[in-house]
């Protein structure tokens, strides 16, 4: 199993509320089996590759990187606060697109990529999620996380705070207990 002789369970962080649902089924993963997590947070220039290298304006990468390292710090701090989440893990930071970055760090046979499933809208069919890439050019085993039950109330409340709606405790509260 790998050169550390411990599965890799890899997952993509990007502080969406689906990839801190997967990387709470990530660490699972990594508890039951022994495993080692590698959290992965890919990272793009503005733009995108080419409009950076032909802006004269651009940040410098280091700049770019050290944010993106700042962003995975604070994902991984949210999804468990200072105490970690108590197995062996890595975070990365990788230049790259979502999709290939977790499939070029997830490169072993015996690794388990994890991914949040993410939202099923008609925005997929214009923007190609990162589980969709995944799903199709990964060597190693895929576990697809669904979207936290939660979601869906989360983004309606936003909806209503953001269209300015009236809203009822009763709606924001767990009543389901």
């Amino acid at each position: 199993m790998g050169d550390s002789g411990r599965r890799r369970v890899v997952v993509g962080v990007s502080g969406s509320l689906g990839s801190l649902t997967a990387l709470h089924r990530a660490v699972g993963e990594a508890r039951r089996t022994g495993g080692e997590l590698l959290a992965v947070l890919a990272w793009e220039p503005p733009g995108g590759e080419v409009a950076h290298g032909r802006s004269m304006f651009s940040p410098p990468l280091a700049d770019l990187r050290r944010d993106a390292a700042e962003r995975l710090l604070a994902a991984l701090g949210t999804a468990f606060g200072e105490t970690g989440p108590a197995v062996p893990f890595q975070g990365l930071v990788v230049r790259g697109t979502p999709g290939r970055a977790l499939v070029e760090t997830a490169d072993r046979a015996d690794d388990l990529l994890v991914i949040g499933a993410g939202s099923r809208g008609a925005m997929r069919v214009l923007f190609p999620s990162a589980a969709r890439y995944c799903l199709a050019h990964a060597t190693c085993p895929v576990l697809a996380v669904p979207p936290s039950p939660l979601q869906s109330e989360l983004v309606s409340l936003r909806r209503r705070i953001s269209l300015r709606l009236s809203l009822d405790a009763r709606e924001a509260a767990d009543d389901r207990s």
